[in-house]
Parts: structure tokens; C-alpha cells; sequence
């Protein structure tokens, strides 16, 4: 099974926000995960809590081959965490 780490859209209308979470490559966009790893808030007013990234479970699932999205693979290089 393929895996990615990407963003799952979350929140209400006009007032988005976005899980970081590892799935099936096959998968729909919003449906099941197999983990979440953070979260991303594009609105929040404090650059340093729009993203929130456990570092550890990041690791791990690009250890094991897990491919980042263009996105995600932004902000985990902004987060310091490099690509195993």
C-alpha cells in the first residue's frame, strides 16, 4: 500500500482548516486516514500556531516510505524536519 502524508480539509464554510495526516494514496481527500499528524489553521492570527506537526509519527511514516504531498513537503521543510 502506498502511503502519503497530506492535508485533509476540516472546518466550516468560508473558515477553513486542515488535518496533516498520513493515508492510502488511493483514498479520497476527506476520507479515512490512517493517522493524523497535525494540523494547519492558514488563518491563525500567530504564524507560529498555524502549524502544529508531531515531529516523531512524522519520522516514522517517511521512515517507512511514506511520500509527502508538494504542500505538506513546504511545511515540514519550514518545521525543520527533514525527508528520511
Amino acid at each position: 500500500m502506498a502511503v502519503k502524508i497530506r492535508l485533509k480539509k476540516t472546518g466550516r464554510k468560508n473558515r477553513p482548516s486542515y488535518r496533516i495526516v498520513a493515508t492510502d494514496a488511493h483514498a479520497k481527500r476527506d476520507g479515512k486516514e490512517l493517522e493524523v499528524l497535525g494540523h494547519y489553521d492558514p488563518r491563525a492570527a500567530d504564524k507560529e500556531k498555524q502549524v502544529a506537526i508531531d515531529r516523531d509519527r512524522v519520522q516514522y511514516w517517511l521512515g517507512v516510505g511514506a511520500q509527502p504531498t508538494d504542500t505538506v513537503a513546504g511545511m515540514l521543510k519550514r518545521a525543520g524536519i527533514k525527508k528520511a
